[in-house]
């Protein structure tokens, strides 16, 4: 059939052919349908919190042919599912609206869960991306059409097209740039956790930066040798992408968080015995436990202990930043070490950490820091004996259905109780109202195991009246600080090999190694331990040792001679079968 060609195959609906010049027509209309159909796909790294710690998302979103629809895939959280609402209204108020056409957004990888509203910004990116790249594909079908056509209506289409490159992206805007950010329904972009840990990922991974809230730019800013750009509204970011305007220049996160308390160890009046004790337990990173009667100054005394501690290294005030921004508390670095006193009644999860999406608890929360429990025997007896694997660790594993969480809880542990319910019992100040049965109850809420792994255990006896009047004060935090600084720079510089940084934290092989005593010494160690043999074990002989070795760190000895084992035996006067009771 002359001047006749078929139509391809498929596509003939019951007809064989039509004329040239319309063939040339339809070929056009088949190339857009081509173009449109196509899927359109954009990409934009950003991350979520898994515990602390950040992992690396990428998303993507999809742009088709269909029916008006938007949808997330890849295990969001309903607070990310709901982020389509605020994406759109976002969009909305800078003159940008999602595509009438079927928008898929992916998160990738799509086996772990998602939650928080950190994904506002990403998502509200790709889509941006996405239609920016489809609108261009548009027109160039309508191109493609016009080509085909007679008439004047090309060039008008070819004016359209023209106007149009006005909207055109540049995707490379964000290649290396982790993106972050909650919306506002006016297009504000508002802080969101975790962002510390989302700077140092980019970092890890070699990226060029990140893109966060301006209320977040300071915290990212902690971490080195990357770029932070602070956004305060999605339409920079806009801005950004069609070349109108640069991301916001980086910002420098030299923000300290911490607000140092005029506390000191001076307003303490008398207690020597307790005293030394707060200060051989700094020293080494020694657990510690103070009984006695009420009003004696055992909270005092411990919420002074911040205040002796040594100073935090850059590595100890980026990782104790980095949980509390996880939970959204992070405000700036936190170079003073925390210090965590929760209140009796606190569940076993707030204090270990768990939950649905489990999170950090309060011994995460004192990492590198106190926690301090007062009045320790009214706790739940299962949230205290919790404590005894992350005291032996210095991790907490918190078990889930979908996966296992390790968390970071390296902390000073520092009890206060009363050696009694009424609290008076063997005080000499007033008489005991509590039956044996109650007493003997009381004591058993500290079991001997969680005893046997506190090294330091002192009673705190009752202060004259002319010790509390006294007009000279006792020393001062900064004297205590710095002796005990000299101590732990001994300990760090012996204990360099095991990457150990104290000696509470050396195990049995590192102690044999470094805690060798003469002829003497095991002599009277074997004489200690055969006068307290009912409670002596394997582990408090260990930790006795370890306590002698801060002895003698403090006193500048290389050594550990009779003095310090005798020393180190007296805070353990507190016989761990009765629990409680005054030193003897």
């Amino acid at each position: 059939m002359s001047g006749v060609r078929r139509w391809p195959d498929g596509v003939s609906g019951g007809r064989t052919a039509i004329p040239v010049s319309h063939q040339d027509r339809w070929e056009g209309r088949v190339a857009r349908r081509v173009l449109v159909d196509r899927l359109v796909v954009s990409r934009v790294h950003t991350f979520t919190l898994d515990g602390i710690d950040a992992v690396l998302l990428e998303v993507e979103c999809e742009i088709s042919k269909g029916l008006p629809n938007y949808q997330v895939v890849g295990l969001p959280a309903p607070s990310v599912k709901e982020g389509a609402v605020r994406i759109r209204s976002a969009l909305g108020a800078i003159g940008q609206h999602l595509p009438l056409k079927k928008v898929t957004v992916n998160l990738a990888p799509a086996d772990l869960r998602k939650p928080g509203t950190a994904l506002d910004l990403p998502i509200a990116a790709g889509v941006l991306l996405a239609s920016a790249t489809a609108r261009e594909a548009d027109a160039r079908a309508e191109e493609a059409e016009a080509a085909q056509d007679e008439g004047p209506q090309p060039e008008r289409r070819r004016g359209r097209r023209t106007a149009r490159r006005d909207d055109e992206v540049d995707p490379s805007v964000l290649d290396g740039l982790l993106v972050l950010g909650e919306l506002g329904l006016d297009g504000s972009v508002r802080p969101v956790h975790g962002v510390l840990a989302a700077a140092m990922l980019a970092r890890a991974r070699g990226m060029r930066g990140v893109i966060v809230p301006a209320g977040n730019s300071d915290e990212a800013g902690l971490v080195e040798d990357i770029e932070v750009h602070g956004l305060a509204h999605v339409r920079q970011l806009f801005d950004a992408l069609r070349g109108r305007a640069a991301l916001p220049g980086p910002v420098d996160g030299t923000r300290s968080r911490s607000v140092r308390t005029p506390i000191d160890m001076s307003e303490v009046r008398g207690q020597h015995f307790a005293r030394r004790a707060v200060e051989i337990a700094v020293a080494g990173g020694h657990n510690l436990l103070l009984a006695g009667p009420p009003g004696t100054g055992k909270t005092m005394l411990a919420r002074r202990i911040p205040s002796i501690l040594p100073p935090m290294t850059r590595d100890e005030a980026l990782e104790t930043t980095k949980i509390y921004s996880a939970l959204g508390l992070g405000s700036g670095l936190i170079d003073e070490r925390p210090f965590r006193a929760p209140h009796h009644t606190v569940s076993t999860a707030a204090l270990l950490g768990g939950g649905a999406v489990p999170r950090p608890g309060e011994i995460s929360l004192a990492h590198n820091g106190v926690l301090f429990l007062d009045e320790m025997p009214e706790f739940q007896r299962g949230a205290i004996e919790s404590l005894r694997q992350p005291l032996e660790d210095r991790m907490v594993t918190i078990g889930r259905v979908r996966g296992t969480l390790r968390l970071p809880a390296s902390f000073l542990l520092v009890g206060a109780a009363n050696p009694c319910p009424c609290g008076w019992l063997d005080s000499h100040l007033r008489e005991c109202t509590c039956s044996t049965t109650a007493i003997d109850r009381y004591r058993q809420r500290l079991s001997t195991p969680l005893l046997d792994r506190i090294d330091l255990q002192a009673y705190v006896q009752p202060v004259a009246l002319a010790e509390l009047r006294k007009a000279s004060p006792g020393e001062t935090s900064s004297d205590i600080r710095a002796r005990v600084t000299i101590a732990r720079e001994r300990q760090q510089r012996r204990l360099a090999a095991w990457n150990l940084g104290s000696n509470a934290e050396m195990p049995s092989a590192v102690l044999r190694a470094t805690c060798r005593l003469d002829e003497d010494g095991e002599r009277e160690l074997a004489r200690l331990v055969a006068r307290r043999q009912a409670s002596f074990t394997a582990r408090s002989v260990d930790r006795l040792l370890k306590v002698a070795r801060t002895i003698a760190d403090l006193d500048g000895a290389d050594t550990i001679d009779l003095g310090c084992l005798h020393e180190a035996a007296s805070y353990r006067e507190i016989d761990p079968t009765v629990a409680l009771g005054h030193a003897a």
